[in-house]
């Protein structure tokens, strides 16, 4: 996505691609994305009042996480469109129809990265390919590292967030403009285990 561009990321949702690309120099470790310690919020706004806060609970994706070299890092991320929860079953029905995301037609959205950039001790620039409802656009997103460590089993994990917006017209989401707002909000959080 663009700047502004983030979502659904799902989008956002495979949401996050080639996070950081591969070195010669140094080698990538590869994670896995836990499914279950990952997730994707999104917030748009309802009729100028308010807003409405949904997410997916389907988050997949590998990384390839070059410690040493962060250009040599990527990832690779998918969100199932058939997953949005907005917490109301009809709500969320009509948002996996031809209006919304279409889910039959286009059951995943993917992020693939192209570059990384350290943009602090922990946090990155992130430039990838968003493809949501069909359409593919680059997009630059922030990725702060949360953390790293091992898990209970002895296991080695780590985890990343990102927020950033997208235009949802930009994806060829335009029902009801004058009442569902443009802008999408999204936080993407997820934790990723070494393999």
């Amino acid at each position: 996505m663009n700047k502004r561009a983030v979502f659904p990321a799902a989008a956002i949702l495979v949401g996050l691609g080639s996070l950081w690309g591969a070195s010669a120099a140094t080698a990538a470790d590869a994670y896995r994305v836990d499914p279950t310690h990952a997730t994707v919020f999104f917030r748009v706004k309802h009729m100028g009042v308010g807003f409405c806060y949904g997410r997916f609970n389907d988050l997949s994706g590998v990384i390839n996480l070059d410690e040493q070299n962060p250009a040599g890092t990527s990832v690779q991320l998918e969100v199932k469109s058939e997953s949005v929860d907005t917490n109301n079953p009809k709500r969320d029905q009509h948002l996996k129809s031809p209006d919304f995301f279409s889910a039959k037609e286009f059951p995943t959205i993917t992020f693939v990265s192209r570059e990384v950039k350290q943009a602090g001790p922990q946090s990155y620039q992130v430039t990838g390919d968003l493809t949501l409802h069909g359409v593919t656009r680059t997009i630059t997103v922030p990725l702060q590292r949360v953390g790293a460590g091992k898990d209970p089993r002895g296991g080695i994990r780590t985890g990343f967030e990102a927020t950033f917006s997208v235009k949802r017209s930009d994806f060829g989401m335009k029902f009801m403009p004058e009442g569902i707002g443009d802008d999408v909000w999204l936080l993407v959080g997820f934790e990723a285990a070494k393999q």
